[in-house]
């Protein structure tokens, strides 16, 4: 029994992948269409925590594996299956993602992972087994890339990119052109948010999953979206990855706008470390786990008032916040003017200072005192 998910990932055509799978020996394949669930339990918690994996990638296969996950375990509970399989290596994150959200959905059910237990040792080795065996497989000695994808980015590994001081060749992304080739005049447009959660473009209503589709076109079209880092894996393993996030990368440097408008600043300064958290979790595979579950609780609360529109300007591989409004905006003119129209209390301003310093001003003094260095 197979099972194919929809994530928005750019494929020939899920069909096909069915009868590849009939091919190879599967009694049935399912095709089961994950997108709209995608969206709703992992992209918009993901966003509410602007999830970025050691604050630089929007976190992306991570985010597919729990949806993937609960399908597998509810398939295999309609076939009374014992076992599930994945195709993950020993040495990659998505073994623990799969096989730690398949223990909490039933822990009853085993796991088979053929790449990891059969012993393959090198890319080129699992590849001359499949055409050995007549399985299709999309890499070629031409072209070694391991991508995983799906409508939040890309994520491409392995060939002439496990060289970190190699650049990045133009073939690897399909999502954005390049820079240098972007459009010369910039590209602007407005973002409103809902309770954290993307509902309009430029004015127009539009579903959380059409303005995904709608900013990676927007934001790919004019270069902007790539990252090329080296990563902590779960395992212990630097790894060098390329990301192509277009739409991923332009809603959380909206998101952030807007939350930077309208949060108190100590919510704001408390989140900042919980969002760190939250991202090591999800990247590490506890997406059921009771730590996710009560980080999500957090930032949910402050989503609430989390209403307004951020205004983008693309400009060849740029995406700079221009501009932000909100009816729950914290922002005050008349608080943050150095015009004639300032209402700010200048004259509080010595004893709130002397208050702040004064822990700190003892101190200095005893050491002082004690012909102490303070440095």
């Amino acid at each position: 029994m197979a099972v194919v998910g929809e994530l928005g990932q750019e494929h020939a055509g899920l069909e096909a992948i069915k009868q590849r799978a009939l091919k190879t020996g599967a009694i049935n394949c399912h095709i089961v269409d994950m997108r709209e669930k995608f969206v709703q339990k992992a992209l918009t918690s993901a966003l509410a925590a602007n999830a970025l994996y050691e604050n630089q990638y929007p976190l992306l296969s991570a985010l597919s594996r729990p949806i993937i996950s609960e399908a597998l375990v509810e398939i295999a509970h309609q076939y009374n299956a014992a076992y599930v399989a994945h195709g993950c290596t020993g040495k990659g994150n998505d073994q623990v993602r799969f096989e730690a959200c398949i223990a909490m959905l039933d822990p009853t059910l085993k796991v088979i992972a053929p790449v990891r237990e059969w012993e393959f040792k090198t890319r080129p080795e699992e590849m001359e087994w499949a055409q050995a065996h007549g399985v299709e497989v999309p890499t070629t000695q031409a072209s070694p890339y391991s991508i995983d994808d799906n409508l939040w980015g890309r994520a491409i590994e392995c060939g002439i990119l496990e060289d970190p001081y190699n650049e990045p060749p133009e073939d690897i992304y399909t999502m954005t052109v390049s820079p240098e080739q972007a459009p010369d005049k910039p590209t602007y447009t407005e973002i409103e948010f809902k309770q954290g959660i993307p509902c309009a473009l430029d004015n127009k209503p539009m579903s959380y999953l059409d303005i995904i589709y709608a900013l990676n076109d927007i934001a790919g079209s004019n270069g902007y979206g790539r990252l090329d880092m080296v990563e902590n894996r779960l395992v212990g393993v630097k790894s060098r990855e390329c990301y192509e996030q277009p739409a991923a990368l332009a809603l959380i440097e909206a998101h952030k706008a807007l939350e930077a408008l309208c949060l108190e600043r100590e919510v704001l300064h408390a989140k900042l470390p919980l969002e760190h958290s939250w991202a090591t979790a999800v990247y590490y595979g506890q997406w059921f786990s009771p730590l996710k579950g009560a980080l999500d609780a957090f930032m949910a609360h402050t989503q609430q008032c989390l209403s307004g529109v951020v205004k983008l300007k693309f400009y060849k591989g740029t995406c700079t916040v221009v501009g932000r409004k909100s009816d729950f905006s914290l922002y005050s003119y008349a608080l943050a003017t150095y015009d004639k129209s300032d209402s700010f209390n200048h004259n509080a301003a010595q004893g709130f200072i002397d208050l702040t310093i004064l822990s700190n001003k003892i101190w200095a003094q005893n050491r002082i005192a004690h012909n102490q260095s303070i440095l």
